[in-house]
């Protein structure tokens, strides 16, 4: 289980990494948009799926 929490990390880390990504002055810099709500889904998703998780494990199931 362990390792599932931490591919879960990895993946709101990925997310935030994406956000701060400098893509000014390359050829996908007309793709910042998709990128920028890609980050922020793949935030909200899995750290909604961690305090899902979390709160699932204190209320022992």
């Amino acid at each position: 289980m362990d390792k599932f929490i931490f591919l879960l990390l990895a993946g709101i880390a990925a997310g935030f990494a994406l956000l701060k990504v400098p893509l000014a002055g390359t050829f996908l810099s007309s793709l910042t948009p998709v990128f920028t709500w890609i980050a922020i889904v793949a935030i909200i998703v899995f750290s909604l799926y961690l305090i899902f998780k979390a709160f699932l494990a204190v209320l022992g199931k």
